[in-house]
């Protein structure tokens, strides 16, 4: 491979003009000379690398990406969105796992502004009450002084765009489903105690518990957002018998995990019961889960187009709400 040292020998120049000339510099450089550099470049097929581009400018192309959970499939889907059009840029995708804990991502962060990345998504949901948002909410705003642009697809408040859905709707809507097949008694598993959206999911499925008028016959349950919390959940419920008429979990992992554990004892969904889910992930459609399609690539692929192409009157504290739509599958059925 080609180095700078090997163009400025084959154009008859000193290094520090091959070097102004193939890297944009504004330095004047006569045309004769700025002619022969690229000849020679392109003769030797020269190509800088990407760390000594970053090195002379304000930028890398680097996108960091950082996700609640990485083996959940809910961020699979928007890191694809993400890196499909970060690709066809000619930007690289930096995936991040932060495990729900905001330490971690202000460490994240401090690591994308050392690389000095072209943007930075926070695609998971924060916690309520949080006592290091304050901190966070600062360290976005030093990033984006540094002209790093950040991102979020929740509701965060971190003076930053956000690109986000309503959960509240979709869990209303799911319910809202299940009353219209008939069901009454409704047991809504929870996702991760202290998030954001697991509240937002439970107040959606008890404001539309309300209006039907069923407040004393709906429950909320612990769970989680895997197949083992939606599992563990539905054992529970097997075990305190009358089984509820349906059941609505926080997502399509642990509404999988409910299948699971009733198949497994021999109850038939949904004759005996009714099981729904929310996002809409390859596995619903795997199993014929009735679910809340949630737009994520969408929200991954618009996330990165605002960082790559969007002008710098967008970057401000902009929310875009995607719309969701309701999936009736085999999972659901009339009372």
């Amino acid at each position: 491979m080609s180095s700078l040292v090997d163009v400025a020998r084959e154009a008859g120049v000193a290094v520090a003009t091959a070097s102004r000339v193939l890297s944009g510099s504004a330095h004047p450089v006569a045309a004769a000379t700025r002619a022969k550099v690229l000849a020679a470049a392109e003769r030797l097929e020269y190509s800088p690398s990407a760390l000594a581009r970053a090195m002379v400018s304000p930028h890398s192309r680097l996108v960091g990406v950082l996700v609640s959970d990485i083996v959940n499939p809910y961020f699979s889907v928007i890191a694809r969105g993400v890196d499909d059009v970060a690709t066809k840029a000619g930007y690289v995708t930096m995936l991040s796992n932060v495990d729900r804990r905001t330490d971690t991502e202000l460490g994240r962060l401090r690591v994308m502004r050392d690389y000095r990345a072209a943007g930075v998504i926070f695609a998971g949901s924060g916690l309520d009450g949080d006592p290091r948002l304050p901190d966070l909410v600062k360290a976005v705003g030093q990033a984006r002084e540094q002209g790093i642009r950040a991102v979020a697809l929740a509701d965060r408040a971190l003076g930053c765009p956000t690109i986000t859905v309503d959960n509240h709707a979709a869990a209303h809507d799911v319910t809202d489903h299940l009353v219209s097949l008939g069901h009454r008694r409704i047991v809504f598993i929870e996702g991760p105690p202290g998030m954001t959206v697991t509240r937002q999911r439970r107040e959606g499925f008890l404001a539309c518990a309300a209006a039907a008028g069923l407040t004393e016959e709906v429950r909320c349950v612990p769970g989680g957002f895997d197949h083992e919390a939606g599992h563990a959940a539905a054992l529970r419920l097997i075990a305190r018998p009358p089984l509820p008429d349906a059941v609505v979990a926080a997502n399509d992992e642990a509404a999988v995990g409910v299948l699971s554990a009733l198949r497994q004892a021999g109850i038939d969904v949904p004759g005996e019961i009714s099981v729904a889910g929310i996002n809409d992930l390859g596995v619903a459609r795997h199993v014929g889960l009735t679910t809340v399609s949630l737009p994520l690539y969408e929200m991954g692929a618009m996330a990165a187009r605002h960082i790559i192409d969007a002008p710098p009157a967008a970057d401000s504290g902009a929310a875009t709400l995607l719309s969701h739509r309701l999936v009736p599958r085999e999972t659901t059925a009339g009372r």
